[in-house]
């Protein structure tokens, strides 16, 4: 059994990937060239937005914007304190500061009530000038935008959502990565949308940020001049046979999706009554980058993931470590003003998600966690 099943995917989309690869190999443009290119417009037009910048990765997805936006050694960026790692570090990549915030208990993502506590914290030590915040679309759902973009208005912060696994997801008719100033995403290949090795890209309707980005990844070029440097960048591009890959995903992606929705909806009718199970707020759907269930204790979860493998039942922790307990951002803040964060890392598990999964597959997980649950 697998955690995410790649090779059924590749299996359903081989000789489109192959023909789109040997495509690319013909042509002997490598890096970047028109299959980037066209792979760009198609992004943008799903998503929604003006403007899609691919990127070499999702980190740097969230690093060039930083860059972008002028954020800079002395600011501060509002991260959730219960996220993967490079939400945070993209932050101090570009010399900022991050300052954590609680999460919701119920769909994981940025607490707002949280978050403005700690913008008013941050503005009466006066050490740091708040400058942006990055939400995050955590395991498939966007975050609450509609109250963190007011948020964001009230204190002129900018708005840089990272929607690494939330692509596809949706919040009032609003594809995930078309909220903010600007978004980014990821296609490493674990994520709803991924390809064959790194990759990532950038979203934004301000054709000043557009020009800015595609600068940066490149070293700081010159649009007119490509050995005129006029800024210092970083070297950020995604190479042309990840885009042929996803070119072919993509073509697939809707309907991927879809699925998971379905195999999200048959985990919650066997397991709603036994375990806390993804919670949507109205207006929302997720992608399920991971369908992630809730339980009582960390002893507990540690009993049932042990029964769950020894039944050849795969499962994942997402994330057994906050961002304040992380050893790089020791001392960085008190891990009393993150008791939800702290709880969910105590207590949160992932089953098996992805698009083919078969109705046996589905019943023999929950079988097995059931039966570990003494149910």
């Amino acid at each position: 059994m697998q955690f995410i099943d790649l090779a059924a995917q590749y299996q359903r989309i081989a000789p489109q990937v192959q023909e789109k690869m040997d495509e690319v190999l013909n042509t002997g443009r490598y890096i970047m060239g028109p299959v980037v290119t066209d792979l760009e417009q198609r992004l943008a037009d799903y998503v929604g937005k003006k403007y899609c910048i691919s990127c070499s990765n999702g980190t740097d997805g969230l690093i060039l914007p930083l860059l972008a936006m002028d954020i800079h050694e002395g600011d501060a960026v509002f991260v959730p304190d219960f996220t993967f790692f490079a939400s945070a570090e993209s932050v101090c990549a570009v010399g900022a500061t991050p300052v954590f915030v609680d999460i919701l208990p119920d769909s994981y993502n940025m607490d707002p009530a949280h978050l403005i506590k700690m913008i008013e914290k941050t503005k009466a030590e006066g050490k740091l000038t708040p400058k942006a915040i990055i939400p995050v679309d955590l395991f498939g759902l966007p975050a609450d935008y509609a109250a963190i973009e007011k948020i964001a208005k009230d204190y002129d912060l900018k708005v840089l959502e990272d929607g690494a696994q939330g692509f596809g997801g949706t919040q009032n008719g609003k594809k995930a990565c078309s909220f903010g100033d600007v978004s980014s995403t990821s296609f490493f290949p674990a994520k709803p949308l991924g390809c064959y090795g790194d990759g990532g890209a950038m979203f934004t309707d301000s054709e000043e940020l557009r020009d800015l980005l595609i600068s940066l990844r490149v070293h700081g070029s010159n649009p007119a001049d490509k050995y005129d440097n006029i800024r210092i960048g970083r070297n950020c591009r995604l190479d042309a046979l990840q885009a042929a890959v996803l070119h072919c995903k993509l073509d697939i992606f809707d309907d991927e999706v879809e699925k998971r929705h379905i195999a999200a909806a048959e985990y919650n009718k066997r397991l709603s009554n036994y375990v806390a199970t993804p919670v949507l707020g109205e207006g929302f759907t997720s992608s399920y980058a991971q369908y992630t269930i809730r339980l009582e204790s960390e002893a507990q979860r540690t009993q049932v993931m042990a029964a769950m493998k020894e039944a050849g039942v795969p499962t994942m922790v997402y994330y057994p470590r906050p961002m304040h307990g992380q050893t790089a951002f020791a001392g960085m803040a008190n891990a009393a003003d993150y008791p939800v964060a702290e709880a969910a890392c105590k207590q949160v598990m992932s089953l098996p998600m992805h698009p083919y999964l078969t109705t046996e597959i589905i019943d023999k997980v929950c079988a097995e966690l059931l039966k570990a649950l003494g149910k």
